[in-house]
């Protein structure tokens, strides 16, 4: 079995990053980009979003194949509580539980530091990815209809749900994800997950 490791992504794991993500913004309507940012852009991303929330990467014999991250919901203060997924698999290496491994943790430190609920956009048509949601306990909450414009095409963009917690009572303030990121529960949470990824097996997997 090969060498799984799942940790916090790094301002150094940039290039590789960049280098799995840019097919997906060429080739496929997964990401509404037109065309791959530049590296300076990327890293922009990288420290803005972790200055509150978790980006991780899945790393398999010392190779990247796979990351995700979470970023704001909506910026406006009452929807601190709220944010957004995104999950990007090497291709070429689907089907090994790797999105499904990145999801576990993020799930586990997000409600950790106290979020409530996620959302992801999926572009249309993308059953695969619908299904493979619906697996990780999402639900759809709605569409975008006709609201992204790619390779000659208008698209509707599905939205899905998950919550995280209870909503009851009023929400204490979340903990940024640098004050807990190097924590034994975070390292338990990334080891845990490691191991949910398995040799290639069956089609529902997306990302």
């Amino acid at each position: 079995m090969n060498q799984i490791i799942i940790r916090p992504a790094t301002e150094a794991d940039a290039g590789e990053m960049l280098g799995l993500y840019a097919p997906y913004v060429i080739h496929t309507t997964v990401t509404s980009e037109y065309e791959p940012p530049s590296l300076d852009e990327f890293l922009g991303r990288i420290r803005t979003y972790t200055a509150k929330t978790p980006w991780l990467c899945c790393e398999m014999d010392g190779q990247i194949v796979g990351y995700g991250y979470a970023s704001p919901h909506r910026k406006r203060a009452a929807y601190q509580w709220s944010c957004e997924t995104s999950i990007y698999t090497r291709m070429g290496c689907h089907r090994r539980g790797i999105a499904s491994a990145l999801y576990t943790a993020l799930f586990e430190i997000l409600a950790y530091q106290g979020y409530y609920s996620i959302y992801v956009g999926i572009t249309c048509p993308n059953p695969r990815s619908m299904a493979f949601h619906m697996s990780m306990g999402f639900e759809r909450m709605g569409a975008y209809h006709n609201s992204m414009y790619k390779f000659g095409q208008w698209r509707d963009v599905i939205w899905m749900g998950k919550s995280l917690r209870h909503h009851d009572g009023a929400p204490q303030p979340t903990i940024p994800y640098p004050e807990i990121r190097d924590s034994a529960f975070c390292r338990e949470a990334l080891a845990h997950a490691a191991e949910l990824v398995h040799e290639p097996r069956g089609e529902q997997e997306d990302e």
